[in-house]
Parts: structure tokens; sequence; C-alpha cells
């Protein structure tokens, strides 16, 4: 065999190896480093047994699914939610499919935005189980409503929910954890604490504070203009790591015990219809149709898998969305040219009263389309 024909073959072999890692990638639901511990890592089965896990917003969407999905591993649950009835059915649910039994749930209502009951919510959890393997902060509530139309306490509310209710419950956790060298801390964050959208602001902004840090407005640079010039480079990519990723970072001394940040895309669920709008008082109310959406079973599967295999950061959501974040992680000028476009189109369906779609559903549309050709 000639030189020339090896290497002929070694660059048709490249390039079929390229040709496949874009079609998988083309129908991933996850980033690689998760899909690969899903093919290769360690199981859910197999680390997380004996446990006892905190759920938070346990009441509907993930954080039920997840209840259901750990119920089945044998762990000790501990289930929090505003909706104290919602919560009791999940657990009457988790006893007839999983493998426990009555004592093994702790029904434990909870307002993330009541702060000055974390501390005693966290002692009721060690008296009934005595230890806290897991701590899962999903509790939150999103937002629907254009800047113009929002009463600033809107944002104060998200701020208080999504943001400081996680920190405060993490607080009050957290020095258990320490004592006994063990324990994880999962935040279950949002693509949108990566990438911004118009009509989510509040959530936005909640989000991205538990994962990218903003730059200070420094004494000597009072100039606007040279402030959002910072926020430009925070971006274009430069890591300015935010709260949880700094925490990380402390817990070095402390191997044992690890903290892990999970931003799923769309999941179904009813979080569009309970998202606030203008008003504090006011929900959306309305849920338009979710088949655009990722199954809630397959995004609480990925997130086990996380948490089995301590991944700092993992992101969870079908096409288009999956390329959305890493465009905005990779090529942020693309990405806002063209979230641009599809913002538009967001903004005008919401007007029109299509509550939740938006633009990406054409560019869904076509994904679907040439998928059954392939």
């Amino acid at each position: 065999m000639s030189w020339e024909l090896l290497l002929w073959l070694l660059a048709l072999g490249t390039l079929l190896a390229l040709v496949v890692q874009l079609l998988r990638f083309l129908r991933a639901d996850g980033d690689l480093t998760l899909l690969w511990a899903e093919w290769q890592g360690r199981r859910p089965e197999w680390e997380l047994t004996d446990v006892v896990v905190w759920v938070t917003g346990a009441s509907s969407g993930i954080g039920e699914e997840l209840a259901y999905q750990l119920s089945k591993l044998g762990v000790s649950l501990v289930l929090s939610a505003r909706r104290a009835h919602e919560l009791e059915r999940v657990k009457r649910r988790c006893l007839e499919n999983g493998n426990l039994k009555g004592k093994d749930i702790l029904v434990l209502p909870l307002d993330l935005a009541d702060r000055s009951s974390h501390e005693e919510a966290t002692k009721t959890v060690l008296q009934e189980f005595g230890k806290i393997d897991i701590l899962v902060n999903n509790g939150g509530v999103s937002q629907r409503s254009l800047f113009m139309d929002t009463n600033v306490d809107v944002y104060k509310e998200l701020i208080e929910i999504n943001y400081l209710g996680t920190v405060s419950l993490t607080k009050c956790v957290l020095p258990h954890m320490i004592e006994r060298k063990q324990g994880k801390i999962v935040i279950v964050s949002s693509l949108l604490g990566i990438i911004s959208v118009p009509l989510s602001g509040g959530y936005c902004a909640s989000k991205h504070a538990l994962r990218v840090r903003l730059p200070k407005l420094n004494s000597d640079r009072t100039d606007l203009n040279v402030y959002m010039g910072d926020l430009a480079m925070t971006e274009r990519g430069h890591w300015n790591w935010g709260f949880f990723s700094t925490l990380q970072m402390e817990l070095d001394a402390y191997p044992g015990v690890t903290v892990s940040n999970i931003c799923p895309g769309p999941v179904i669920s009813n979080i569009v219809k309970n998202s606030l709008t203008g008003e504090v008082t006011k929900t959306l109310g309305s849920e338009a149709d979710q088949s655009h959406k990722m199954a809630t079973s397959r995004c609480v599967r990925l997130m086990l898998i996380c948490m089995a295999n301590d991944l700092k950061e993992v992101w969870i959501a079908e096409q288009p969305f999956l390329l959305m974040a890493y465009l905005w992680q990779y090529m942020p000028t693309w990405a806002w040219w063209l979230t641009n476009k599809l913002g538009k189109k967001r903004i005008e369906n919401f007007k029109s009263g299509v509550a939740s779609r938006c633009g990406y559903d054409m560019l869904i549309q076509k994904r679907n389309d040439r998928f059954q050709h392939l």
C-alpha cells in the first residue's frame, strides 16, 4: 500500500468520523460530557442508593418526576414545596410505584422566599433521618412579561425565590455536609442561566446570578458605557464565575462535598403556566402546545446521571436549544444575531396571545422534517 493511498484513507476516515459525530450532535439531548457519562460513567442505580435526598419544588414538573425516579432507587425522600396537598399526592404515588414505605418519605412544606424558616426546616430533616446526603435545589418560578409592563416587585420576587432562596437553604444544609465531609449540592438552574431571551428578563437574571458573576462597578469607573463594556466581555466567554461556581472552589478542601449545576432547556411542566407576569399576584395561567419540549422523564434521568458522576455543570436540552447554548458559550457574536432574530418572533407571538411559543419553533419544525428523512 502506497503512502499516498494511506493518506487518502486516513483523510476519508477522519471525514467519516466528523460526519458521524455531527449526526450524533444533531440528535443529542445533553452536552457531550453528560452523554459520555451516560455511556461510560457510573449508574444512578449503583451510586444513589441508601441516601437521604431533599428535593425542593417537588409538587410538580421536574421535582415531581425526580421524586418518582428516586423512589425506585430506594432512597429516603424529603419532599418540599408550598402546596402541601400536592406533596401528599406525590408521596402517595411514590409509595405505589417505588420501593419505599411511609416512614421513608417526609412531606415538608417550604416557601423558599421565607428564608427565616429554612434553618428550622433543616433541623426537622436531620431529626427525621439523621443526615442529608443530597440537596436538590429545584424550586423556582418563571416569568413571561415585557420589561416596560412589569412591576419591580416581580423582579424582587424572582430573585428572592430563585436566587436568595436557593442560597439560603444551601447555607443551612452545607455545615452538616462539611461536618460529615460528604454530600451533594445540586442546583437546577436553566439554559436561561447561560443564554438570554426576551419576556423573561427577571428569570434570566435570577438564573445568571447562580452561574455568572457580573463585574463590579468600581468607584473609579462610574461610566455606564464602560460597565456595559465589561458585561459584553463577560458574555464573550471570559469565565466570570457565579455563586455556585465560586462555592465549588471554596469547597476544594472537602472533596467529598460536591456541587452540580444542572441547566435544563424546555421540559414538559407547568412552569410557563405558573409564570409571573407584570404583577406579582398574576400568573400566566395558560399553557400552549408542549410537543416541542423534552419529556420530563428523560430530563430527570440525565439529572440522575449527573448526580451519580458528580459532574460540575451539565446542559440538558434537545436541538436547537442545545446548539444555542454552545453558540452562546463559544460563538457569542453569532448567538446575539440569531437570538435577536428569534426574539422578535417570540415578542410578536406573545403580543398576539401565543404565550409560550417563540421563534425557535420554526427551527424545531425544520429539525423534525430533516430527521424524518435521515
